[in-house]
């Protein structure tokens, strides 16, 4: 079977991604579970052959000598894949995300009302976390669509690499690929401060320079989107705060306690319906309390300010899934599982179960959206 074979084959069955793995058949993921394709395990050369077959020369290069290689392709009838490849102990591997070719609303994900305030913004530092394959591009992407469609701004990408591809609309769009069109994120942030943007999208933070000069930017007047693997609000500012050396937290404390506007921590969970699975956000935002805590480094306390913010829009993990399950969305065995899995430590705080699930009616969690605002 043909590498083009098995995109269209992960394409029609609507997976999120394919993984080709030395010494195992191709492999799906659909709705989040692994599911082997019938037919036998690939050989080194063979997954090598398919690899090669959608890379340029030049990135066969790269991967030859890396060892590694980030990129993505488009073909067909609107499919696009994010792909990394690798090597095993067992020969070549990869595994290609199935970006979807619509751009889907804050709407049609469900997002809560708070993020299209959020979009609002004109400066500021807005975090969008969770660990890989939680839908953060996927949210950054449908935010940055309903400012392309409200707002007459020029919003600047810097990806590694471009996944979801935007038209201008009322914005003006340029999108850069780290590799392709830039060196690096920090090169990019460097002259992104040159090219006149009102909005910038980072598509990681990934090293010191790049948070250094992200906070730079929303500290001078510009709205920064950007990415970072963590699972909380509390773990991403501590987070940001260990990159630097001893002697400059405090002044990124002081920094980041200005710039920053709000951190979104998702997850993906299953619909009850099986149809697919759908983001559970823990949202804060930077009230004034909030800020203070971030400067007087008192980071563990920002949780229960969370908890007592529902009517600014904040809310928990563990609220946030007990309003899936409430809704109708996710199932009581979902829900269990996601507060037992640990998915962020506001879900798996306390004794473990639900609010919802034992009876109770969610009223407290809907009151704090579409109400007064921190902005």
């Amino acid at each position: 079977m043909e590498i083009t074979d098995l995109l269209v084959a992960t394409h029609k069955n609507k997976a999120s991604d394919l993984h080709l793995s030395t010494g195992n058949p191709p492999i799906m993921r659909v709705n989040g579970d692994i599911l082997p394709i019938e037919m036998p395990a690939l050989e080194a050369q063979q997954a090598k052959q398919m690899m090669y077959a959608i890379m340029t020369e030049q990135q066969r290069s790269e991967y030859e000598r890396s060892l590694e290689l980030d990129f993505s392709i488009a073909f067909g009838d609107g499919m696009r894949f994010r792909v990394n490849a690798y090597h095993t102990i067992h020969g070549p591997a990869a595994v290609f995300r199935m970006i979807p070719n619509k751009i889907l609303s804050l709407e049609a994900l469900r997002a809560p009302e708070i993020l299209r305030r959020l979009c609002h913004l004109s400066k500021g530092l807005v975090l969008v976390t969770g660990p890989t394959g939680s839908g953060k591009s996927t949210t950054l992407a449908a935010m940055i669509h309903y400012i392309n469609h409200h707002f007459q701004r020029h919003i600047l990408t810097v990806e590694d690499p471009v996944e979801f591809v935007h038209q201008s609309a009322r914005s003006l769009i340029n999108q850069r690929e780290v590799g392709a069109s830039t060196q690096s994120f920090a090169r990019a942030l460097k002259s992104a401060l040159r090219e006149d943007p009102d909005v910038i999208l980072v598509g990681e933070l990934r090293d010191l320079e790049t948070v250094q000069l992200a906070l730079t930017a929303a500290e001078t007047g510009h709205l920064v989107l950007a990415t970072l693997h963590t699972s909380s609000a509390p773990k991403t500012i501590d987070r940001i705060i260990d990159v630097f050396p001893a002697e400059d937290k405090e002044m990124v404390r002081a920094m980041l306690s200005v710039s920053l506007e709000a951190v979104i921590s998702q997850c993906l969970v299953k619909r009850a319906d099986g149809t697919g699975r759908v983001a559970a956000h823990e949202i804060m935002i930077s009230t004034m309390a909030i800020r203070n805590l971030i400067r007087e480094n008192k980071i563990p306390q920002i949780s229960s300010m969370v908890q007592m913010g529902s009517k600014l829009g904040m809310i928990t993990m563990r609220d946030a899934l007990n309003q899936l399950f409430t809704d109708g969305v996710i199932s009581a065995d979902t829900l269990r599982e996601s507060l037992v899995s640990g998915s962020d430590e506001s879900a798996s705080s306390g004794d473990g179960k639900s609010d919802a699930a034992a009876g109770g009616s969610g009223t407290r969690r809907k009151e704090g959206f579409g109400r007064e605002s921190a902005f």
